[in-house]
């Protein structure tokens, strides 16, 4: 058996899934003050129904990364820099201490200049002047030389206990980039470490030795242990298990719109022939762009929690969730009050929800009826307009898939699939809308849930092989190596391959879940003066995202 569980905005949902089967589904309210309190009594419930001893893996999605970062709550870092000439500072000063460090290497990893040691003692002095406990270490063109990181992390070992490198965190040449990412994943250090602790804390009182997992921003997962060396790499977790939600149960080959309309946002993403679309440099998060691997996605604030009021004769939903529905409590209308005040949802109090309603209706000059389906229409209207603008954006520029680079690709989607608490009721009003066809699948509330629950573990590598200098690097694992000069592009193939299966052994992959590709790979002479000096290898590889195996039965209404 497997478990999943997504933790949203709103509520956290879990499943077990035996043999591709959906054997049982659990959903509770967040209670945000006390959010493992939350997470732990809706898997005890889960467990409390079912042999734990054939629980074979724990799958969880998280938003405890996004929120932490979103809401300023994220531990103090102090940043070490090394720029090297040739970039101005200002701009990369993201820690709450930032110290700049001379010396560089150049462009191919060559030292040109060592570090001083003075420096690094002065930024020690500093950090622990202003209680940090956690560090980052960044060197430009770390991925083609990550040997100051690694010494610089040496000599900060003695003092913080924990210490980012940039260079761990992915192969690809951007700089600023690098800095923030590497400064988001000190920062999210403390609270996903504390978060992680926990749940083991918790399963083991449990009796449960299953391993655990964490949905990562591609839509794959890594153990909860690699997850809290590299939280930075669980942003975006939940909306992650929205679209393998959907994939899991709602497969398609067409260019297709999918859509998740939670409680407090709805989550937009786009197919291309089947295939998701892929954020070429790494997502954005606040005012940070990452290197951080991800499947496109766009949120917007809008869901069935969404606060309504009336301005200027104007319907006005959200961006923001003030609680509750009213007929649950809360303070303000939403458009669960429309779906209970219309009879369609059979939650709550419904006198209390047809008065929300009627407080709107009367602003509006409008019946009961038409009030709440004004909403829903509203509700369309802002998904429609938000899809379109999204769909000009990415018509405008070549179409980065998971796979591969489409140029020339215009996406237009043929069809709608959607999830979440409401989707059942906007089918129709999205349909008319969008004039497509528009399909949920049948445990459309839960759909995040299985999509935690069936992805499989991802990860990628970047391997760099110089034979004028003879040196390999793969700067996510820590590889610097000699090599022959005759070094040649099927021996770095070989290589990267190997190299790749072993990493995602580590990260707790089953051999038989594999599924390697290489998805970018060039070999270009070096030459100085009239002659070759050798040749500059250049190998991406990932574990391709996808599901650990198929659902059976019926998937979709």
């Amino acid at each position: 058996m497997i478990v999943g569980l997504d933790v949203g905005g709103t509520h956290i949902d879990a499943v077990i899934i035996e043999h591709g089967n959906i054997i049982d589904t659990v959903k509770r309210p967040v209670n945000r003050d006390d959010l493992f309190e939350s997470i732990w009594t809706t898997l005890e419930t889960l467990f409390s129904r079912h042999d734990k001893t054939k629980i074979e893996r724990v799958n969880l999605s998280t938003t405890i990364s996004t929120n932490a970062i979103v809401e300023k709550k994220t531990s103090p870092v102090g940043m070490v820099i090394q720029s090297g000439p040739g970039l101005p500072n200002d701009y990369l000063a993201c820690g709450d201490e930032n110290v700049f460090i001379s010396g560089y290497v150049d462009h191919r990893g060559k030292l040109v200049q060592d570090f001083n040691l003075k420096e690094i003692q002065k930024a020690i002095d500093l950090f622990k002047k202003r209680d940090i406990r956690c560090c980052a270490v960044v060197t430009k063109f770390c991925t083609r030389n990550f040997n100051h990181e690694l010494k610089i992390k040496k000599l900060l070992d003695k003092h913080f206990p924990s210490i980012t490198m940039g260079h761990t965190l992915s192969g690809k040449l951007n700089f600023p980039r690098r800095v923030f990412t590497s400064y988001l994943n000190a920062a999210t250090y403390d609270i996903f470490k504390e978060f992680a602790d926990n749940i083991k804390k918790s399963m083991e009182q449990e009796g449960i030795n299953a391993p655990l997992f964490i949905l990562k921003a591609d839509g794959g997962t890594t153990s909860l242990s690699a997850a809290t060396d590299r939280p930075v790499e669980t942003i975006l977790s939940g909306p992650a298990a929205s679209f393998m939600g959907i994939n899991a149960m709602l497969n398609t080959n067409k260019d297709a719109l999918l859509l998740d309309i939670g409680g407090t946002t709805t989550d937009i993403f786009f197919l291309a022939d089947g295939v998701p679309l892929f954020e070429p440099l790494g997502i954005e998060i606040g005012s940070y762009k990452t290197l951080v691997r991800a499947i496109y996605i766009h949120s917007i604030g809008l869901g069935g929690d969404s606060s309504i009021h009336v301005e200027n004769g104007q319907l006005i939903i959200g961006p923001t969730r003030e609680g509750p529905p009213y007929a649950l409590g809360g303070p303000k209308p939403t458009p669960t009050d429309a779906l209970i005040a219309l009879g369609l949802m059979k939650i709550g109090n419904r006198d209390k929800a047809i008065e929300a309603i009627q407080g709107l209706s009367q602003k509006l000059n409008l019946s009961l009826e038409d009030t709440a389906q004004k909403i829903l229409d509203t509700m369309g209207d802002i998904i429609k307009g938000r899809v379109d603008a999204l769909l000009v954006q990415i018509n405008s520029k070549p179409v980065y898939t998971l796979k591969e680079l489409l140029y020339g690709k215009k996406i237009k989607p043929h069809l709608i699939n959607i999830i979440g608490g409401p989707a059942k009721y906007m089918k129709p009003v999205l349909e008319k809308k969008f004039n497509l066809p528009c399909y949920f699948p049948k445990h459309y509330h839960v759909a995040n849930a299985i999509g935690a629950a069936l992805a499989r573990i991802t990860t990628d590598i970047t391997m760099v092989a110089d034979t004028s200098q003879g040196v390999l690097s793969v700067p996510e694992m820590g590889i610097y190596e000699k090599i022959s000069g005759n070094y040649g592009l099927e021996s770095a193939r070989e290589r990267a391959i190997k190299l790749l299966i072993e990493r995602a052994v580590y990260l707790g992959a089953y051999q038989d879940e594999l599924e390697t590709e290489i998805i970018e790979e060039s070999s270009f002479n070096m030459v100085r003066g009239f002659f070759t000096s050798g040749k500059n290898i250049r190998i991406k590889t990932q574990i391709k995202p996808g599901l650990i195996y198929e659902l059976k039965g019926d998937k979709d209404d």
